[in-house]
């Protein structure tokens, strides 16, 4: 019986290793296979639980909300942001999705990030090399981890420039 539940875990502890190796090569490689898949269970099932707490103080994720670039619909969706100032940076992890194509198409959104809801525009796609160092490590270990290479830089409306002051401390 023991030797039974013991072939059990092993085969358990394998298949999950497995799934895990083929998520992170998938989603380092951008298969659409792998990413449609994850993209899919966010939409469907991960984006409404992190969209209870999205966007409110000490929350991980922010709420981008953006209009379809065809549909013209609202949509919103939670993503990781990170603030410097009047530059909003967001890390692509499945490179130019749906959501990063509408704002792209936009020129603006609004964010809800730390409590607080504001215009943003000037969208604009950089490499992920360019502002690495900013991010904390445990991130920046993660985007090596998926191989992210984009970032979606967003300026916050009535906050004035503040993009040499971030390059400066990129280059640090």
């Amino acid at each position: 019986m023991f030797g039974v539940v013991l072939g059990l875990i092993e085969a358990l502890a394998l298949g999950v290793a497995a799934i895990s190796l083929i998520f992170v090569l998938g989603m380092r490689t951008k298969s659409p296979i792998v990413q449609g898949g994850i993209i899919w269970l966010g939409k469907h099932a991960f984006n409404k639980v992190q969209l209870k707490t999205a966007g409110t103080p000490g929350a991980y994720a922010a709420v981008i909300r953006h209009r379809g670039r065809v549909s013209g619909e609202a949509y919103e969706t939670p993503v990781g942001a990170f603030a410097m100032g009047a530059t909003i940076l967001i890390a692509l992890p499945y490179g130019r999705s749906q959501w990063s194509r509408n704002v792209l198409a936009s020129g603006s959104a609004t964010l809800v990030f730390e409590g607080e809801t504001f215009q943003v525009d000037s969208p604009e796609l950089i490499p992920l090399s360019t502002v690495e160092t900013v991010f904390a490590p445990r991130e920046q270990r993660m985007h090596r981890i998926f191989g992210v290479t984009d970032v979606l830089r967003l300026r916050r409306v009535g906050l004035g420039e503040d993009r040499p002051a971030l390059e400066v401390a990129a280059a640090a």
